[in-house]
């Protein structure tokens, strides 16, 4: 059971990085998507505080989308981190009969939209102000206690998906209801494969 447990972790950590694969490929986004969950799985279990993070996927049936396989996995798990970071500062405020009546939770929804796969990271925990809101893909931006976070994550993550592969990436959030996440990326790049 070791050994195949430490196989697995072996083969997330490989799709997850994507070194064999810097240029583009027709890849399965959920894959990527399972794969950050997978590295991230020790931030979403239970803690003594508090329960664990619920992760709600409700993937559509996508086809296989053009991209830098890598980069994109670095996106998922800026915004996944930042989410269960968010959860996190949520639930340090919230009484445990409210974390239990309303579990903390992060909803992944995938869909297509014409010749775009949606993606959709929402979570319920602290949301972000109106203020704030406009200068979080700032590079160096960041509202994270010093040596906690480089302002950088949100930033590369912009440039990855608007620059690199010509999609949108925006954020909608209500303080202290949630923040969602919406990444837009073309199934088939301008680029030769």
């Amino acid at each position: 059971m070791g050994a195949e447990r430490i196989q697995t972790i072996v083969r997330v950590l490989r799709n997850f990085s994507r070194m064999d694969e810097a240029e583009v490929k027709e890849v399965d986004i959920h894959e990527g998507i399972d794969s950050t969950l997978m590295i991230l799985q020790n931030r979403l279990k239970t803690k003594p505080e508090y329960p664990d993070i619920q992760v709600i996927k409700e993937y559509g049936d996508l086809p296989l989308v053009q991209c830098y396989a890598g980069q994109l996995n670095q996106v998922f798990m800026n915004i996944l981190s930042n989410a269960i970071d968010a959860i996190e500062e949520s639930n340090k405020e919230r009484p445990l009969y409210d974390i239990i009546a309303i579990p903390s939770s992060i909803r992944i929804n995938t869909s297509i939209n014409t010749d775009s796969a949606v993606i959709t990271i929402s979570d319920n925990g602290l949301g972000i102000s109106e203020d704030i809101l406009s200068k979080i893909f700032d590079p160096f931006f960041t509202t994270k206690a010093v040596g906690k976070g480089t302002g950088l994550g949100l930033s590369i993550s912009y440039q990855i998906v608007t620059m690199k592969h010509g999609g949108k990436l925006w954020c909608e959030s209500i303080p202290k209801q949630g923040t969602k996440f919406v990444i837009e990326l073309p199934i088939k790049l301008n680029i030769p494969l």
